[in-house]
């Protein structure tokens, strides 16, 4: 018997069976074969919301949630958010390595020369109420892309694959950005790719035609590091929508915009929304002890703390955290939400209720007080999330579509509904 193996002694029958091991688990299929009768379909394993179910094997991101480490290709994230760029950070998630200086320049090129939209998308984003949900108006503009370019669809090709992924990368931010100009009723104003990528989106959204007008460095610079943070995240809701969608050999454009509808959710890409609102409900310090008690009783939650992977402190929130003292300082705000978000921390770090259920900061609970000082409205805290997230989704969406173990997406379920049962005529009911 192959010590690399797991040893299942099925109760109902008495039989034994030996399991493969393969990376520290075990191939659901080949449970198939424990049955009490040779009919059977086979055992099949049980696992809602994927909680210890592994649906791929991936090189891209590197999460070990108990030691509070995150890596992209082997990098540390640290090491990337202070040396690295997103763009940069881009090509290493699709290609597997950094670039060197005349492929960086090349990449760089090609996206910011992609960052203008077709005509007929400003004519559609036209036609969104002037109070539509901003994430809601980007979404249906990457799902229309996919009638623009419907070359797209030849996912098997090298290059047009890549194109894609040039123009998805590019055209983002500026779908971002008129999205909301639309949203406050001004003119959009057009791409300038002599820009940085964090620095011209900045400019499409706040230049009045002022003159002599610059985009602070600080906040280009926060925002660059943000997007690398929030750049990939392992198998998450809308990574998985991503592959899931994409197994079907969709084109990049209509899974990409099923991946941000995943994303829009409350519970993924608007839990920083959630955790500014927690604060501006505390509203003061001296209300913090009595929210505290709440938390404990079952009656509020802790938003910001926590995360379904890390048990211990999610190291964006360090990067972040160093973030925030920057952009502070360049807007020279006093926001009264810090000092509450501060002590908030302390006591989580030193309560051992919060402790004992390691709840740890998550990279949400100082990202939405950075937006927020940065003058972003709260509706565009989830496209400030999916902009970056697209480079991850992108590289987890190439890999899958080289992985040969991959086929379209089709879970099993525990059907418990009713037996055979013959149709009733509606005067018998």
């Amino acid at each position: 018997m192959s010590k690399n193996s797991l040893t299942v002694t099925d109760n109902r029958t008495g039989k034994t069976y030996e399991l493969p091991i393969e990376n520290d688990s075990v191939r659901a299929i080949d449970l198939r074969q424990i049955k009490v009768n040779s009919d059977d379909f086979g055992m099949m394993s049980y696992d809602p919301a994927y909680l210890n179910t592994a649906s791929c094997k991936s090189t891209i991101t590197d999460i070990d949630g108990e030691k509070g480490i995150l890596r992209y290709r082997g990098y540390p994230i640290e090491q990337l958010a202070e040396k690295s760029t997103f763009l940069e950070v881009a090509y290493l998630l699709i290609f597997g390595e950094l670039p060197n200086k005349d492929e960086s320049d090349n990449w760089n090129n090609r996206i910011m020369r992609h960052t203008y939209i077709h005509e007929s998308l400003t004519k559609i984003l036209a036609a969104f109420r002037y109070d539509c949900h901003p994430m809601s108006t980007l979404i249906s503009c990457v799902s229309a892309q996919s009638t623009f370019y419907p070359e797209a669809k030849e996912i098997d090709d090298p290059e047009v694959r890549l194109k894609q992924i040039w123009r998805i990368l590019g055209k983002l931010p500026t779908l971002a950005a008129f999205a909301y100009r639309h949203r406050i009723g001004r003119p959009y104003n057009y791409p300038d790719a002599t820009r940085g990528y964090t620095e011209n989106f900045l400019y499409m959204l706040d230049f009045m035609n002022e003159r002599n007008y610059e985009v602070s460095p600080v906040m280009a610079k926060a925002l660059d590091v943000l997007f690398i943070l929030h750049a990939d995240h392992e198998q998450n809701c809308s990574t998985s929508v991503m592959r899931s969608v994409g197994s079907s050999q969709v084109d990049p454009f209509s899974a990409l915009a099923a991946a941000a509808s995943a994303l829009y959710g409350p519970l993924h890409g608007g839990a920083n929304e959630r955790a500014l609102r927690m604060l501006e409900k505390i509203g003061r310090a001296e209300n913090i002890p009595k929210h505290i008690e709440r938390v404990k009783k079952g009656e509020e939650r802790l938003m910001g703390f926590g995360h379904r992977v890390y048990k211990n402190y999610d190291p964006r929130a360090r990067i972040i955290k160093g973030i925030a003292d920057q952009v502070f300082a360049e807007v020279e705000i006093n926001n009264p939400l810090i000092e509450i978000a501060q002590r908030l921390e302390e006591i989580a770090l030193s309560d051992d209720y919060f402790v004992e259920r390691k709840l740890y900061p998550n990279v949400d609970f100082y990202s939405g007080i950075i937006y927020q000082a940065m003058r972003f409205p709260v509706d565009m805290y989830p496209v400030l999330f999916a902009l970056p997230r697209a480079a991850g989704w992108l590289a987890q969406w190439c890999e899958m579509l080289d992985d040969p173990e991959q086929r379209i997406s089709r879970p099993r379920q525990l059907y418990l509904g009713k037996g055979a049962r013959d149709y009733v005529p509606m005067n018998k009911r």
